[in-house]
């Protein structure tokens, strides 16, 4: 099968100036003399796409796979090497991308549809299924500015699936949104490989990787780590994370959506940044605990439970992070953890909101269990909203097993006569 994609000795590299210019004047007296660190966000990548093939980028924040995915979409140019794709390509890089702010999601849709190639007559034939997918027929005519996190990527999504790519590219946004609309996601993506379409992927979300990805990538400070075998490649890619967190006590800083050279954000035809508001605050506005069985407000031991956490941002919010603990009667932590931890980041909050902790199951035998919540940055150095101690869960054991914890148990019996 021929390759859909070919990426050949790329390398793409940063100018850091020491020094940053405040207009172009200053950038043009400059020229020449501003000393700068070079920063090689890709070293050396060589990486191929086989057509009908899904390939999941695996990395930390700053490891260059966004960075490789804005060059294969066109939206960077590589410093050096060569990069080739077969057939149409649509890319949905971030939250908005492609969007006008100040234009209806109407507008943004024709908007987008020109970017991909696409003429007006032929935008008109799909944006109903557009609207349909995205479900949000009663919003399409307001400006998108003020469109939540959620609302964004459902359209964004639903312009890059209803073109019809032979390639699609993907960064992150498979894990925004609802649930029930990350599974109609995830349902399209296999629809499209079972049609034989490519697909190039970045996610933090190493479960999704595991069930539509035929292989995985793992990049590490610019350099490519390996390429192979999905369960192989998640296993290299936490290694490489707790390398980071042995070395420098944290994991690498983000990527910065500025352009390096000029200091200022780079103008492109596509992506554009979600612009955060520094006044905005977010708070949690109802936490809702979701039994299997809705009848009872009880859980057996072992059983699966759900935790949905409502909360309203008075404006965007790029650096958040959803904190949950759970303590017992004696006050014990039982589990601390949050969305960055479980590989799960909330990428952008805005607006009305939820976020929903899954748990298969609950591996506890009796009692009543307290949940705290924290809204935080990724630093921690500010707390947007704490709620202590109001919500619990109940434990009911009906069999005659004691203690606190559910210890899966199977027993074999060996005998001779």
């Amino acid at each position: 099968m021929a390759a859909a994609i070919e990426i050949e000795s790329v390398t793409k590299i940063f100018k850091l100036y020491r020094e940053k210019a405040h207009s172009a004047k200053e950038r043009v007296i400059r020229a020449g003399r501003n000393p700068y660190t070079p920063f090689y966000a890709l070293s050396d990548i060589n990486l191929e796409v086989r057509e009908g093939e899904t390939l999941a980028m695996l990395g930390h924040n700053g490891s260059g796979k966004s960075t490789l995915l804005k060059c294969v979409a066109g939206t960077l140019r590589p410093t050096t090497g060569r990069i080739k794709t077969r057939g149409r390509l649509a890319a949905l890089l971030e939250l908005g991308a492609g969007f006008h702010p100040d234009l209806t999601g109407r507008e943004n849709v024709f908007l987008n549809g020109s970017i991909l190639g696409f003429s007006k007559q032929q935008v008109e034939r799909i944006f109903d299924d557009v609207v349909e997918f995205s479900e949000l027929s009663e919003f399409i005519d307001m400006q998108v500015k003020h469109y939540s996190s959620g609302m964004y990527a459902r359209l964004g999504f639903a312009v890059a699936i209803n073109v019809e790519p032979d390639v699609l590219l993907v960064d992150e946004v498979l894990s925004v949104g609802d649930e029930a609309f990350q599974r109609k996601c995830l349902d399209r993506v296999r629809s499209f490989q079972r049609e034989g379409r490519t697909i190039l992927l970045v996610s933090h979300a190493t479960d999704t990787v595991r069930q539509i990805a035929h292989k995985a990538a793992v990049f590490d400070h610019g350099h490519l780590l390996e390429v192979g075998d999905v369960g192989d490649a998640i296993r290299t890619f936490r290694e490489s994370l707790n390398r980071a967190h042995e070395i420098h006590g944290e994991a690498a800083p983000p990527q910065t959506a500025v352009d390096p050279v000029t200091g200022e954000l780079p103008v492109v035809v596509a992506p554009v940044e979600l612009v955060a508001d520094p006044a905005a605050e977010v708070a949690i506005t109802s936490v809702d605990i979701e039994y299997p069985n809705p009848a009872y407000d009880t859980l057996a031991p072992g059983r699966p439970l759900g935790i949905r956490v409502g909360y309203h941002a008075t404006g965007m919010i790029t650096d958040v992070v959803f904190a949950i603990e759970i303590f017992d009667d004696d006050g014990k932590r039982l589990l601390g953890t949050t969305t960055d931890v479980l590989d799960q980041p909330i990428h952008a909050v805005s607006g009305d909101g939820q976020v929903v902790f899954r748990f298969e199951q609950i591996p506890l035998l009796d009692g009543t269990f307290h949940l705290t919540f924290t809204i935080h940055t990724r630093d921690g150095g500010t707390i947007y909203h704490q709620r202590d101690y109001l919500d619990s869960f109940q434990v009911t054991n009906r069999s005659r097993t004691r203690g606190l914890v559910l210890f899966p148990i199977k027993v074999e019996h060996l005998y001779h006569f």
